[in-house]
């Protein structure tokens, strides 16, 4: 009797080294993964994330502690954040549902890109993912009637080290893709400072 060899659907055949594919930005350090999808006729499968193949492929040390969500109306723009010092955040961020457009500046004192932004689409269509490092400031607007964003940090939320940017400061001058009629914003948004006020405290 001969030996039967298993099926393996396609779903199934990773391809372990084309697994994580690393898109370099303008800004150092900041880069987008596109992941492989697998398809057939049942829908597809994704691996969004693997330390090990992160760490490999983006020669980064990080270790992620906290995953966040959210869900927001089109319009709704939330940002732009981060948090200073010892307390400085890298995130790996996603869509699960509808589209955004995602935002990044670069604070990082003596950086070659300071103050310098990088914007990207995020839909939950396109499977990209979004590494921001440590030491941006970031943001997004929900361009789609609604949105599920998603995003892990490598360090835990301490309020007293958050800091922000104004989405409309003059000096950055962001194009956020949506008339300022159609934005929406927390109050806490609303009363976030400059880059040039950030600049000056570094």
């Amino acid at each position: 009797m001969g030996i039967t060899k298993p099926i393996i659907s396609p779903c199934t055949q990773i391809d372990k080294i084309q697994r994580m594919k690393i898109e370099a930005t303008p800004l150092k350090d900041c880069f987008i993964i596109h992941d492989t999808v697998h398809g057939d006729a049942r829908g597809y499968f994704i691996e969004t994330f693997n330390l090990r193949d992160f760490k490999a492929a983006s020669g980064l040390e990080i270790d992620f502690v906290q995953d966040n969500q959210s869900r927001s109306s089109k319009g709704v723009l939330r940002g732009l954040h981060m948090q200073r010092g010892s307390s400085a955040q890298a995130k790996l961020v996603r869509v699960l549902e509808g589209a955004v457009l995602d935002v990044v500046v670069d604070l990082r004192k003596g950086s070659p890109s300071f103050g310098q932004h990088f914007t990207i689409e995020l839909t939950a269509e396109n499977h990209k993912q979004f590494f921001v490092p440590a030491g941006f400031a970031h943001g997004f607007v929900v361009l789609s009637e609604f949105a599920t964003f998603f995003y892990k940090v490598d360090k835990f939320y301490e309020p007293g080290n958050e800091v922000g940017i104004m989405y409309n400061d003059k000096d950055l001058n962001i194009d956020w893709k949506l008339a300022t009629s159609e934005l929406i914003f927390s109050e806490k948004d609303k009363t976030l400072g400059s880059f040039a006020e950030y600049a000056a405290s570094l």
